[in-house]
């Protein structure tokens, strides 16, 4: 009895560690949430507006000595309104909560420096997946713009089995390692959370491929939230061209 009551006792304190690290990672994503939110509400909007006059200035001051200095200030803002939607979008991007990991994935790509090629299932997943799977990608591929010296990536996101499966391949150079320090380690821990693992096969010469696994929903359990597990619903698989 009392080697029941032991394991007993660590199966529930090993679920309350699990509840207490998706707690953190739950409150640290409405954190992100809020502070986008006020970034686009307050401080975008009025660089917007500055933007705005500084346009009806430009046309009052064409072909004027003015000219210049009001152009290059307005190029400015510019700027300043490109780096600070960059910012927001880089802490929580409201489209991801709106229409999901494709148009996020989407809107992140389109700025890559080098191709990215985009195939995502459609099937939608619980806030907290997506918000990770997001994350493991975005970093993913930041580590692919960086160091893998590559001339194109793949993403693929499928539906398997009641789990979402991302990849991210590249044609780089290889050797990206999780031991070595790369940012890629952080997201181990988030993926956890969710019941997600994150593997890196990335021999020298290349290519290098990157998988996220979880699966899509996470339950709630007795003693609050613990691993993740898929509604008894069966989820089709999406196939990929």
């Amino acid at each position: 009895m009392s080697l029941l009551t032991s394991r007993s006792g660590e199966a529930m304190a090993q679920a309350e560690l699990e509840a207490s690290r998706a707690r953190l990672v739950d409150a640290a994503d409405e954190a992100r949430r809020g502070l986008e939110r006020n970034l686009h509400d307050g401080a975008q909007q009025r660089f917007v507006l500055a933007l705005i006059w500084l346009q009806r200035a430009a046309a009052q001051t064409r072909d004027t000595s003015a000219a210049a200095l009001v152009d290059h200030a307005r190029d400015l803002v510019q700027e300043g309104v490109d780096e600070l939607r960059d910012l927001a979008h880089g802490l929580h991007p409201a489209v991801l909560d709106k229409r999901g990991l494709h148009a996020a994935l989407a809107a992140f790509t389109a700025r890559a420096p080098l191709p990215v090629e985009l195939h995502v299932a459609p099937r939608r997943a619980s806030r907290p997946v997506e918000a990770a799977f997001y994350f493991a990608i975005a970093e993913a591929l930041t580590n692919v713009f960086k160091h893998a010296h590559a001339t194109r990536a793949r993403v693929t996101v499928t539906v398997c089995d009641g789990a979402l499966v991302a990849e991210v391949v590249d044609d780089g150079i290889g050797g990206a390692s999780i031991a070595a320090g790369s940012g890629l380690r952080g997201l181990i821990d988030r993926l956890d959370t969710i019941g997600g693992t994150l593997t890196v096969d990335s021999p020298r010469g290349g290519p290098t491929t990157i998988r996220a696994s979880a699966p899509l929903r996470r339950l709630t359990t007795p003693g609050g939230w613990g691993r993740t597990a898929e509604h008894a619903v069966a989820a089709p698989n999406s196939a990929m061209s």
